[in-house]
């Protein structure tokens, strides 16, 4: 198990909750980011500056029981599909259930921007973002730590 950051968008303070949780659980902590930023991790995947090409490397660099980071509601749907837990910086756990829903409105918002219309953009970060982000990685990392897979295999 490891936990892959979408370093792109993601505040410095979530990165910096998941370095410090990651290494209370020993679970290694990647962070994936174009090298437009300045990012500072134990292990960092640079990528190209290229749409999407972030996100593929996150993707690609997923697998079953890990845990990834990320805004991005169309990646976190593909994540889900590897079986891998999905959160948002802001401490929302992202499930089979709530993923359709989040990209039909992201579908929603896209054809209103198109016509013409406009959204709001994301509010800002609070302390609570922070607080939920923490108590939400805690104990998904202290599940998956005990957890084993029906295939017999363990999460670790």
């Amino acid at each position: 198990m490891k936990i892959i950051v979408d370093a792109d968008a993601c505040p410095k303070r979530a990165l910096q909750l998941c370095r410090q949780w990651g290494r209370s659980y020993g679970v290694p902590v990647w962070t994936v980011a174009s090298f437009n930023h300045n990012i500072e991790s134990d292990h960092h995947i640079i990528v190209g500056d290229a749409s999407q090409e972030a996100d593929m490397k996150v993707l690609n660099s997923t697998e079953k029981g890990d845990i990834v980071i990320t805004q991005d509601w169309g990646l976190a749907a593909m994540v889900l599909g590897k079986q891998a837990s999905c959160l948002s910086p802001s401490g929302r756990e992202y499930s089979s259930e709530s993923i359709e829903f989040l990209l039909e409105e992201r579908e929603l918002k896209a054809k209103l921007r198109r016509s013409g219309g406009s959204t709001k953009g994301p509010r800002k970060r609070t302390e609570d973002d922070n607080r939920k982000f923490e108590v939400t990685l805690q104990a998904l990392l202290k599940k998956k730590k005990n957890m084993n897979y029906p295939d017999g295999t363990s999460n670790c």
